[in-house]
């Protein structure tokens, strides 16, 4: 237990990994913050300090990345509120531009930088280049389209 006493950064580096490890099992983003205010004590520790002082340290450390730091990152990784949809999915809702003419059979748009197959949500409506769409939902590698008013016309 001597190295113990020579090393007392390396005891706190050692609880920070302990809890950064536990933290992975919990993912609730409190034992990440109180290993933050371990490795804090680990710096006081290699700097010199007193073990008072690193005990401190370790204290307000963790106590202010509770307080501080712990909400912005649960609110950034733990919403559920709000619609995070990726691919294909994140893409319905948007608009589109019509590069080949839509019907509801075939046609081409371009959305998000791609060109995408298309084809209108409506029997009858057809969507003329240069148009803009409103993209209503996927089926497949196929978007479907809708929200024309100007260039609609009866097939």
């Amino acid at each position: 237990m001597d190295w113990l006493a020579d090393n007392p950064w390396l005891a706190w580096l050692g609880l920070a990994l302990i809890l950064a490890a536990i933290e992975a099992a919990t993912v609730d983003f409190v034992f990440i913050m109180i290993a933050g205010g371990a490795a804090a004590a680990s710096v006081a520790a290699g700097a010199g300090a007193s073990f008072p002082v690193q005990v401190v340290v370790a204290v307000v450390v963790s106590v202010l990345l509770l307080l501080v730091v712990r909400p912005i990152v649960k609110r950034r990784f733990m919403d559920t509120g709000s619609s995070h949809g990726i691919g294909a999915r994140s893409l319905v809702g948007r608009n589109a531009k019509v590069i080949q003419t839509v019907t509801s059979n075939d046609g081409r748009v371009k959305l998000a930088g791609e060109t995408w197959s298309a084809r209108t949500s409506e029997d009858g409506a057809v969507c003329q280049p240069g148009q803009e769409v409103r993209v209503v939902s996927i089926e497949g590698a196929t978007v479907i389209v809708s929200g024309v008013t100007a260039g609609q016309k009866a097939e």
